[in-house]
């Protein structure tokens, strides 16, 4: 199992030269990949949550550099650490454009790319990229169908009810044959079954066991139904947590000490996940906290 981190690039802390300070050391210890994220804005105000009623988002929300045009100044100071984006909302881009943008990033890195999509659930951001919530589920299906086709040989063409590209050239394509891997990030059953059925792997928030293992047994079906094989299918964890932070009552996940730590990663070794980043961004770690912690937290893996 591969360990990766999220860079340093959004909250408070948040700055370039932090970026290329955690990436150069987390690839020194052989870590796997680093991550960031896409946030059009933060609102003020209170907002739905996926998993509540409306709260203010996150403060480490106010402050957040571009995913790609990060991942491309890190591929710059690193040789070999996967770069990975946990999400970009894809309703807020064309395939076209997002598919380019993918490829430049693969071939300035080499092949290092991975392309973790989400279908946003923030209003206000919908809002203000003048796109419909009606445009995900059936319309997000069709967006990894047309960026996928933009990877594949010219000349290209898409035609769909949502997304069309006429006859086209579109290059450069990608290093990496097909393009970097699709991993969905999905939380609610249709749109982990849909992650199984168009992408190449599934990006889940793992907060508790329960809702984790259900939700993979939702995938592997999904992925056999539509004749693919679930050990192949790339599955990404994220843990929003600073590991090593005390445990509390009722520990949550990939905290407490550094055994319990080893433990949880142990037990996602028998689910088949191939792979787990940290992102300590939400909890403030500061950059000195971030890079003390890489080094037991990779021994913890073993």
């Amino acid at each position: 199992m591969e360990l990766g981190i999220a860079l340093p690039h959004t909250g408070p802390h948040a700055s370039p030269q932090a970026m290329v300070q955690v990436a150069q050391a987390a690839e020194k210890l052989d870590y796997g990949s680093v991550w960031v994220l896409e946030r059009l804005l933060r609102p003020t105000f209170p907002i739905p949550q996926p998993r509540g009623g409306p709260a203010v988002m996150a403060e480490t929300y106010a402050i957040a550099y571009e995913p790609i045009e990060s991942l491309v100044y890190i591929a710059a100071h690193t040789q070999k650490i996967k770069l990975g984006t946990s999400v970009i909302d894809a309703p807020f881009h064309v395939p076209v454009v997002l598919s380019k943008r993918f490829a430049a990033l693969d071939q300035f890195s080499n092949g290092r790319a991975i392309a973790g999509l989400g279908q946003g659930s923030n209003d206000p951001e919908f809002e203000t990229a003048n796109v419909s919530k009606k445009r995900r589920g059936a319309g997000f299906e069709e967006f990894i169908l047309a960026l996928k086709a933009a990877w594949g040989p010219d000349p290209v063409k898409f035609d769909g009810r949502f997304y069309k590209i006429a006859e086209s050239n579109i290059n450069p394509k990608p290093v990496q044959p097909g393009g970097p891997p699709v991993i969905v990030g999905a939380l609610a059953p249709a749109a982990v079954e849909r992650a199984a059925r168009v992408a190449d792997g599934w990006n889940p928030v793992v907060w508790a066991w329960e809702p984790f293992e259900k939700n993979l047994k939702i995938f592997h079906e999904a992925a056999r139904a539509a004749g693919r094989d679930p050990a192949k299918q790339l599955i990404v964890v994220r843990a929003n947590v600073k590991p090593g932070s005390p445990a509390g009552e009722q520990r949550a996940l990939f905290t407490g000490s550094m055994e319990q730590l080893a433990e949880d990663f142990a037990r996602l070794r028998t689910y088949g996940v191939q792979h787990i980043f940290f992102d300590m961004n939400f909890a403030g770690t500061t950059i000195d906290e971030m890079l003390r912690l890489l080094e037991p937290v990779r021994k913890a893996l073993g």
